[in-house]
Parts: structure tokens; sequence; C-alpha cells
């Protein structure tokens, strides 16, 4: 029986860095001022951080609950806005089981709750919005993508951004009313009449790698440790070029 090796593909892997180390560095009190259902298992909360000093596309920020014995619990999430310089910043957070944090935001939080955040965090992931950009995220991973898509949109850029969101059916898709022709949904267990189902694959990939922007693509993958290995050889195979692949993984 013949054997064939594949090495492991050595894809950029995001640190955590901050792009301002004194906003960083610095904990604010934020208030939670608005809560939206996405889908039955995720919710958006809008923070008001007066102090808040802006971000741009991709970043995340650290969050932290304190109990009134003390104790800590902190996480990093994704921001989902643009930045829009409004003092507000929103973090859509899914509903994960045993989850200190999201259980709490999920299940206790209301408008006028107070939490702590730091950040910006991550120069890696970001998007400043002057490249093309090639978006590809699964289940909460659109999260970071749509604070990119959404200050394409704002600002009205025209430099070119697609995005492929992969969700198991329509009703956990994330941002549903959102989406516009940037977008292709992949729906990989249910799917509306005429949608095929089915993984993510390099079909879906073709045609946005055919039209090759001056300057090429800059992918984004965000996604479960395995979406994020899957998408990103997918890439790879398609002839994107490595050192062009960003990723944030989670889980």
């Amino acid at each position: 029986m013949t054997e064939t090796f594949t090495p492991p593909t050595r894809f950029a892997v995001p640190g955590r860095i901050a792009v301002s180390n004194r906003a960083a560095s610095v904990w604010q009190t934020a208030t939670i001022t608005e809560i939206r259902r996405e889908t039955p298992y995720a919710a958006t909360f809008r923070l008001a951080v007066p102090a808040w000093e802006g971000h741009l596309p991709g970043q995340h920020l650290m969050l932290r609950l304190r109990a009134a014995d003390g104790y800590l619990a902190q996480r990093h999430y994704s921001i989902a806005s643009a930045p829009d310089g409004s003092g507000h910043v929103e973090l859509t957070l899914d509903h994960v089981d045993g989850g200190e944090v999201s259980g709490w935001f999920h299940t206790v939080a209301e408008p006028g709750d107070q939490v702590e955040v730091r950040g910006p965090l991550s120069g890696f992931f970001a998007w400043p919005g002057d490249r093309p950009a090639l978006l590809i995220g699964a289940g909460s991973g659109v999260v970071p993508l749509m604070s990119m898509v959404r200050h394409h949109r704002a600002r009205r850029l025209a430099v070119p951004l697609r995005l492929l969101v992969s969700a198991r059916g329509h009703e956990e898709l994330i941002y549903a009313g959102e989406y516009g022709a940037e977008t292709t949904p992949v729906f990989t267990r249910t799917a509306p009449r005429g949608t095929p189902v089915g993984r993510l694959t390099a079909a879906h990939l073709a045609p946005l790698l055919a039209e090759r922007p001056d300057g090429g693509w800059e992918a984004y993958v965000c996604g479960s440790n395995g979406f994020a290995e899957h998408a990103s050889r997918l890439l790879v195979a398609a002839g994107q070029p490595v050192d062009r692949i960003r990723i944030e993984r989670f889980g």
C-alpha cells in the first residue's frame, strides 16, 4: 500500500499583539446599552465605552467580569462593529454550555449592567481597508469579518471585498439579514430550497479567486481549529500565497 505524506502547512497564526500598548493595558468600565438576538444561540451586546480610542476591523478586546466575592473571569472577544467614533463597540457572543462569561451575558445581563474591557488587541488579524480582502468564516467566526464588511460599507471603500460564511443552517447564520452581494453563504446541514448543502469546497472558492484583483487577495480565515485548517488548505491548493492567509482560531 502506498501512503502519501502531506507535511503540515505553515499558515500564519495570529499573536495577541496590542496595536496601542497604552490603550490595551488600561481596563475601562463599559455599560451594556442594547441586546439584540441574532440566532437562537447568539446575541449582540452593544457597549458604551466612554474612553474608547477606536479600533481596526478584525481586532478584539479583553472582557472581564467581577463577582461580588472578588472572583474574576475574563475572555477575549472579537469586535463586531465597524469603527465609527461613537464610543460604542458591539460584541456578538455564542451561548457556550457551561461558559462563565457567555452564560452570564445570555442569561443574566441587561441594559445598564457594567463590565470591564481593555483593548483593542491584535494587529495581526486587523484589516485597515487598504487591500483587497477575501473573508472566510464559520459560525461565530464571522464576527470579526462582519466588522470588516461593515467598515467597507460605511466608508464606501472601492477596494474589493468578498465574504464566504459557513453555517449549519439559515437559522444559525449570524447577521443573516445584513449580507449583500459581497457574501456567499455555505450551509452544511440544512439550506433554503434550491441551495446545495455541504461543507466548504474548492468550488466555493474558485469563482472568488478567479476574480483576482490587482495586487491579489489578502485572505482572512476565522473559525474553529478544524474549519480554519480546512479552509486554509483549500486556499493554498487554489494558489493563494501562504504568507497572505491570516487565521484567527477558536475552540
